[in-house]
């Protein structure tokens, strides 16, 4: 059998069980939840030995420090993603969500939130974005087929199995969570031209590997998570402010797509602030990387190119522009920027209701860090991935996000 008979069998057996899925109620799909995290705190030793394997392989494949990071999980880790799946327990359901509304006609039609179907997921090294993936789309009764990366194979296989079995201790079709084994590149480009078998796909990862599904799909996509950020520090900036923003949002966790990558500076307070920042960075041995005018105000600053502007680096690198105008700032951001997250520090109201009006991009802070896109920092519980696209969804997408509409109308021998 080829692989992609393998895997249009996944498919069907996944929308099998949707069907199954589509009809629980909050009730059941949460004793499903709750028998996971039970399993998967039972099986942790397990998991962890599979994810030390991934882990090795990695290492000895050249994966960088920042992304084995990503990959790694620990009893910790896992108690923590036990938690997630108790507190997604108490969100509200979205599915049934109804509002209903009577017309001349005579007809009564009602509005109502119903699963998207079966979803697919494409995604890189992050063990922890299966069972939030899984999780979600359970409690929106929705099936799930994920392919993750090569390097989290075997966590993956565990976390997955033990998901299959909790979802038949509690009389559901196993096939209600897939996983594609094959870690082949082919694997993925057939997944992406599901069509008819998969309702909507979601990348997670790096830009290559949105890049990739957003260009090659013929399915629906949802474009996901390459967070080329900006920090703006303005002329009004409060600059021990700024520092601590700027060094929280890069240091604090590199390789997560809500860190930033660039911070713009105002001119006329870059003579004060840069030296300022050179020196909070280099307590964490960040790279910095700039134009002409940073390299003369930080002379351990290397020279940046136009591609470093363009480049999510989840790594300690930083490149740092400096701008005449908030106008300057707001024109390199939209240009450089995926969409994610920027920040503007100022104490300037106006400054700060502009930036936030022209900036486009799906989260934008005023003297915050953009470390708090995340969906339970929005107070949506887990998330499935933040959504850099306008279509259907855009920012930290939590439940509703894998709901769609659907009319039911009702009339008395009604004709038009």
């Amino acid at each position: 059998m080829s692989l992609r008979e393998d895997i249009e069998i996944l498919c069907k057996n996944a929308g099998a069980a949707a069907a199954r899925l589509a009809l629980a109620d909050t009730e059941e799909k949460n004793r499903v939840l709750l028998r996971i995290a039970e399993r998967l705190e039972a099986q942790s030793g397990a998991v962890i030995a599979a994810n030390r394997e991934d882990l090795e392989a990695a290492d000895l494949n050249g994966v960088p420090k920042t992304m084995l990071d990503r990959l790694a999980l620990s009893e910790q880790r896992i108690a923590l993603m036990a938690q997630a799946l108790r507190d997604l327990v108490g969100l509200d359901d979205p599915v049934g969500r109804k509002e209903t509304w009577s017309r001349p006609s005579g007809l009564t039609i009602s509005r109502v939130r119903v699963p998207l179907g079966v979803v697919a997921m494409i995604y890189e090294a992050r063990p922890n974005v299966t069972v939030d993936s899984a999780a979600l789309c359970l409690k929106t009764g929705n099936a799930v087929i994920l392919r993750g990366g090569k390097e989290a194979i075997r966590t993956n296989r565990v976390l997955v199995d033990l998901m299959k079995d909790a979802l038949e201790d509690c009389g559901f079709d196993p096939h209600g969570v897939e996983l594609v084994e094959s870690t082949e590149r082919e694997s993925a480009q057939i997944l992406m031209t599901m069509r008819g078998f998969i309702d909507v796909l979601i990348p997670r990862g790096g830009k290559g590997l949105i890049q990739s599904v957003v260009e090659n799909a013929t399915v629906p996509v949802i474009e996901t998570g390459a967070g080329n950020c900006h920090l703006y520090v303005d002329e009004a900036a409060d600059l021990d402010m700024a520092v601590k923003i700027a060094v929280n949002a890069k240091c604090s966790r590199p390789s997560v797509c809500n860190a930033i990558e660039t911070v713009v500076v105002h001119s006329g307070i870059a003579a004060r602030f840069l030296p300022m920042l050179a020196e909070a960075m280099a307590q964490y041995e960040v790279e910095l990387r700039g134009d002409a005018k940073t390299c003369v105000l930080i002379p351990t600053a290397k020279e940046a190119t136009e591609e470093d502007y363009f480049t999510e680096y989840n790594d300690f690198i930083l490149a740092v522009k400096v701008v005449g105008s908030i106008s300057d700032a707001i024109a390199h951001i939209n240009k450089y920027s995926t969409g994610h997250s920027e920040a503007i520090v100022t104490e300037n109201p106006e400054r700060a209701e502009r930036f936030q009006r022209q900036v486009n991009s799906a989260a934008v802070y005023v003297n915050a860090s953009t470390r708090f896109t995340d969906g339970g920092e929005f107070g949506f519980g887990a998330e499935i991935g933040i959504s850099t696209q306008k279509l259907h969804v855009r920012g930290p997408m939590g439940l509703a996000a894998l709901t769609t509409e659907k009319y039911l109308i009702r009339g008395e021998g009604s004709v038009r």
